[in-house]
């Protein structure tokens, strides 16, 4: 919808106004909406059944000031109905005026029953019996109901209930339907009163036996009956039927399925319901009623007309002086509405010629327009079912383009999310509109998840971080220019990532429910809590833990549902749990089975179950759940037969016929199911004729000499009875020959020797012992399919660019199809790339063109840019492809790159970013290079961005960072002649979570120099001890008996000796093992007790392996000393 500023001068248009049908209250004043906007400000007079309405003369009429709405009072008197009427606002100021729709003023009726003498009525058992209501006509029409004199409703079931138009129908009366009160009510709306009947007393009269009787309609009469309903309305069948025992209502549309998301079966399935009804609602509707002694039929006709809609609803116009332009005007309905163009509420026949005013039909053509010529224009149209009016001005104005929206606005939308950045403007003549990305870069912004409207709206279909930015929006015409920016920033969800879990508590115990948050940091947030959707109230009892919410001794007042709600200023989250809250003395549990199943009441096709429940535990039980087993068709398998409230324990089950029954009951409550109760006694209801009909019948053509007629056999519950089998017809359908038909008992028949493709209606039916069930509509199937004959001709392309070509071609005729043709199909393979060295694929694409007309044509797009391709085309049919046409080669346009193949971080030491990326594996074109944008980022916060184009040889960059906690955002694109490519985006992590990044050269680093300095110099004063000792002696006490430790206080020991020799001590330190106080830690597994003699050594990792010899006794001392501690570390240890 144009947008035009309030500030400029324009013509009137109605923004509020009363419904067309308007009826009001008579105990309230009459107000009767019409509001308008306009510059200069609108004026406002009225007519009433089509003459001028004097307000100013009616003392009870007032208009609001600045608006048209009429007020009526009468609290100095007067009669509402004096002021029915067809009531029409007139909105007016210098530059035209705009008409309200016609509204209809009715009053609300709600007459008294007539007064009546009602005589007993006296039926005899099994009988049908109509009770009438005949309701006062109300406006609008009163609801009926039916009660007794204790104002309890008459139970309706599917023996009685009410019709449609409010009389009580009894299918068969029973003995315990005589009562002496059925009084019949009626409600009206707008009164909100109820006014009853006078009741009727029904007497019944009993015999020894009471005969069956076959079904007959009640409602409605006869075999055929019609009914007009319009578009959009709701349909409404009924169809109510005697007979004994009570008949089973069933429907169907000949020539169709009945439309499944839109029908729904009513008052026991008596009422067919369709909403929003539409031309195909229309056809013939047939209701069946049937008991085992027979079944009638009754078809309504239904025929759907439609009072006028919208196709095209002319909408305002604003031209600049010497522009063209138009008004359309569309409309639809049945019969064809009548278009009629008003100009400021006058018959635009009756208004002066206007050389730059055009009508033709439904359309104003409007060419050179020149200042002064601005007008309301009116266009209306009616059939016999109503109308529409609608309003459209055209102002002709010089006006230089301007924003209407805030300027500089802030945006916040979470990532993944749709959004969409509004840029209103105006001027006269309409500018052009476009949008810019950050900084006024990425020009042109449409395509991709970008979408921008014509009112200047810019749809970001899925935001991501790298949409984050400045979005400027400029308006262009021959006058000037106007711009203004939005800013956008893309946010984290808020999310409860731990939900609170369902719990039971003990009364007097503590609960606890969890909800952890995450959230975007620069996004504050708020935790509520609420209990069965009400706020909260927390205390001392109840009150939160940060995010989770504690409830202290608990008592029955706390059961309930809690929910945690988590907000921010842009989105919010929630998670809810129960509390069931347990008494001490016991818990709660699943309910025990029900016992004791009876069966009683049989007829055809029901029987009653009756059951007694047991113990549920202190938790009711909510339904029973009644499941079934048959062993004729599928033994031992239990099936859900239906649900019934958990206050039922005798309930009627509609049963299938041709079934060996037994039955079991599940009890449900709160905490789960019982067990399945026992089975109950068998039931074996009797056998039928089939009531289904086949569903899914086709024919089509597996061959090109044949059809097969197919359908889907009926359920097992389906069969009603024994040897099932199928009468099939078929005929050709433009032939008009006569049927032929057979009988199988599959589920396929197949017709040889057919024509090719030729069409045939056929039916099917279901048929078996006790009968033959409906027949099937009308489907019309066809023959088999060959190949194609003919191939399509000159085959050309046009209009290449880097993605797309223009295809055109001769078609071929229909008839050389042989089948149903679907679609031209289009083989196309990327013959090479124009990039020297590029590999490709050359694997055949497909493309299905569907086109019947004389000079078919279509587009080809996703083709890779810079690319040399083939194709070719052939016609085809359901099964077959026909010749090739001629193959045209076509050579693509360069384009723009795809993204870099990578792009990653791969090496930061403190002070520098290491970048490498690799060249696009589409280049769609000659690479000339890269472009690189990077800027500073904190948090929301960004610096100013700055730009590098590198050569088509570099693929990497080294950024040296003036902070070491400075993170940077890049942006990568690959450059052609054409233009920049798609961007790479990447972001430099935070430097304490660099998992990823290269080791840092620590020889480098100060601390590091000074450390290993530090431990050099200890090394070189613990060798020079070691030799000062060493020269004093090698023998040092150990303990004689290996497997004791040593004692921490006496470190020797006369009866043994480490021996050591230097032979090695010139090796270089590679390790130590030594504990911070010097001491050699041991352990259970000590050194002392590995082998003696052998050289010590240093293993690959840099730690030694060495071995003690410990001296038995003071022989082996002396005659043999041990050669060990080949390493300094040896002589530290011997330090200890």
């Amino acid at each position: 919808e144009l947008n035009v500023p309030v500030t400029l001068k324009q013509p009137p248009t109605i923004v509020k106004q009363s419904v067309k049908d308007y009826i009001v209250d008579p105990r309230d004043n009459i107000i009767i909406e019409c509001e308008a906007k306009g510059n200069p400000v609108p004026t406002f007079s009225w007519r009433r059944n089509g003459k001028f309405f004097n307000i100013g003369k009616d003392p009870r009429v007032t208009m609001r000031k600045r608006s048209g709405t009429l007020e009526i009072g009468f609290r100095s008197g007067g009669r509402p109905e004096d002021y029915e009427g067809e009531y029409q606002c007139f909105a007016t100021n210098d530059l035209g005026v705009a008409l309200s729709n016609k509204i209809l003023l009715r009053v609300s009726k709600a007459p008294l029953w007539p007064k009546e003498v009602l005589e007993p009525v006296v039926v005899t058992e099994g009988t049908p019996l109509v009770l009438a209501c005949n309701p006062p006509p109300g406006l609008p029409p009163p609801f009926t109901f039916w009660m007794n004199s204790a104002m309890t409703p008459i139970p309706q079931d599917k023996r009685v209930s009410m019709g449609l138009n409010g009389d009580l129908y009894f299918s068969n009366v029973l003995i315990k339907d005589a009562h002496t009160d059925y009084c019949c009510n009626a409600r009206f709306l707008f009164t909100h009163t109820i006014q009853q009947k006078n009741p009727f007393t029904l007497k019944v009269l009993t015999s020894r036996k009471v005969a069956e009787s076959t079904p007959t309609f009640l409602s409605p009469s006869g075999t055929e009956s019609s009914k007009m309903v319009l578009r959009d309305e709701q349909l409404l069948l009924e169809c109510i039927a005697a007979g004994l025992p009570t008949p089973t209502i069933k429907w169907f549309k000949k020539g169709g399925d009945l439309p499944g998301r839109k029908v729904k079966f009513d008052n026991y399935n008596k009422t067919l319901k369709i909403i929003n009804v539409s031309e195909e609602d229309a056809g013939e509707y047939v209701c069946m009623a049937n008991n085992h002694l027979g079944s009638i039929r009754h078809s309504i006709f239904v025929q759907v007309k439609a009072a006028p809609y919208w196709l095209d609803k002319p909408s305002n116009l604003v031209l600049a002086p010497e522009e063209n332009g138009r008004l359309v005007c569309r409309a639809n309905g049945n019969p064809k509405p009548i278009i009629e163009w008003l100009i400021n509420g006058q018959p635009i026949e009756s208004t002066p010629h206007s050389p730059s005013r055009q009508v033709l039909g439904d359309t104003i053509l409007f060419r050179s327009v020149q200042m002064g010529s601005s007008a309301v224009y009116q266009c209306n149209a009616s059939n016999q079912h109503g109308y529409l009016l609608a309003n459209a001005f055209v102002s002709v104005l010089d006006m230089l383009p301007r924003m209407l929206g805030p300027k500089n606005q802030l945006i916040k939308v979470i990532v993944n999310n749709r959004t969409f950045l509004d840029c209103p403007f105006f001027g006269s003549p309409l500018p052009d509109l476009r949008c810019r990305f950050k900084n006024g870069q990425g020009s042109g912004l449409d395509g991709g998840h970008y979408r921008v409207y014509i009112n200047g709206t810019l749809e970001i279909k899925r935001a991501r971080a790298e949409d984050e930015g400045t979005y400027t929006c400029v308006a262009n015409s021959m006058l000037g220019k106007a711009e203004n920016q939005v800013r956008l920033e893309v946010k984290e969800p808020t999310r409860i990532v731990r939900v609170p879990e369902h719990r039971s508590a003990v009364r007097g115990s503590l609960a606890h429910f969890d909800c952890k948050v995450k959230s975007d940091p620069s996004l504050p947030i708020t935790v509520a809590w609420s209990k069965d959707d009400k706020p909260l109230s927390l205390g001392w009892r109840l009150r939160k833990d940060g995010e989770s919410l504690l409830i202290t001794n608990v008592n029955e007042g706390d059961e309930g549902t809690y929910t945690c709600t988590v907000k921010s200023e842009i989105d919010q989250d929630s998670a809810s749990a129960r509390l069931t809250v347990l008494g001490t003395e016991r818990c709660w549990n699943r309910p025990d089975a029900p016992v004791e199943l009876d069966l009683s009441d049989p007829t055809a096709r029901s029987v009653r179950l009756t059951w007694i429940p047991e113990n549920d535990h202190r938790s009711p039980v909510t339904e029973f759940l009644v499941q079934f087993e048959e062993n004729r068709w599928e033994p031992g398998r239990w099936q859900n037969l239906s649900t019934y409230p958990g206050d039922l324990n005798s309930v009627i089950l509609q049963l299938a016929p041709y079934a060996n029954y037994q039955f079991r009951i599940i009890a449900i409550n709160a905490v789960g199911q019982s067990q399945p109760s026992r089975p109950s006694p068998r039931y074996l209801s009797n056998g039928a004729a089939p009531d289904a009909i086949p569903r899914g019948l086709r024919g089509w053509g597996s061959k090109k000499d044949n059809m097969e007629i197919t359908w889907e056999p009926l359920l097992n519950l389906e069969r009603n009875g024994p040897n099932l089998h199928y009468s099939v017809w078929w005929r050709r359908n433009d032939l008009g020959e006569g049927w032929s038909n057979v009988t199988t008992v599959e589920s396929k028949h197949v017709i040889h020797n057919t024509e090719t493709y030729m069409p045939y209606e056929i039916k099917v039916q279901a048929r078996n012992e006790f009968g033959q069930g409906p027949e099937s509509n009308v489907v019309v199937g066809y023959s088999g399919e060959d190949k194609p004959t003919d191939a399509p001709t000159d085959l050309q392309v046009s209009k290449v660019d880097s993605t797309k070509a223009n295809l055109h071609w001769k078609p071929v005729d229909l008839s050389s199809v042989q089948g149903e043709f679907k679609e031209y199909r289009l083989y196309y393979w990327r013959e090479s790339s124009l990039v020297p060295g590029l590999v490709v694929s050359k694997e055949k694409k497909t493309k299905g063109f569907y086109s019947i007309v004389a000079e078919p044509s279509g587009i080809l797009s996703d083709l890779v840019p810079f690319s040399k391709y083939k194709m070719f085309l052939v016609v085809a049919n359901n099964r077959f492809e026909g010749p090739p046409s001629n193959t045209v080669d076509i050579t693509t346009k360069e384009g723009v790159p795809d993204a870099p193949k990578f792009f990653r971080i791969n090496r930061r030491t403190f002070d520098t970013i290491h970048l490498e990326w690799d060249k696009p594996l589409e280049p769609n074109g000659i690479l000339i290079g890269y472009q690189l944008k990077y800027q500073t980022v904190n948090g929301s916060r960004v610096g100013r961005p700055q730009l590098e184009t590198l050569p088509p040889n570099v693929t990497t960059f080294t950024l040296r960072m003036p902070d070491r906690s400075t993170r940077y955002k890049f942006y990568l694109s690959a450059l052609t002649q054409v233009g920049s490519g798609e961007v790479y985006a990447e972001e430099s992590p935070h430097f304490a979570n660099e998992a990823y990044i290269d080791q840092v050269d620590i020889a480098t680093q100060g601390w590091f120099i000074g450390l290993m300095c530090a431990i050099a110099l200890i090394i070189l004063i613990l060798l020079i001890v070691c030799f000062i000792k060493r020269s004093r002696g090698g023998k040092y006490p150990v303990r004689d008996k290996k497997d004791l430790p040593l004692d921490p206080v006496d470190q020797k020991d006369q009866d043994g000796s480490f021996d050591y020799h230097s032979d090695e001590d010139n090796k270089p330190l590679q390790g130590s093992q030594t504990s911070l106080d010097g001491n050699v830690k041991e352990s259970d597994d000590s050194l002392v007790d590995y082998g003696e003699g052998g050289d010590g050594q240093f293993n690959e990792d840099g730690s030694f392996i060495g071995q003690y010899t410990v001296k038995k006794d003071k022989d082996e001392t002396e005659g043999n000393e041990s050669s060990e501690a080949t390493s300094p570390v040896n002589a530290i240890y011997s330090l200890a």
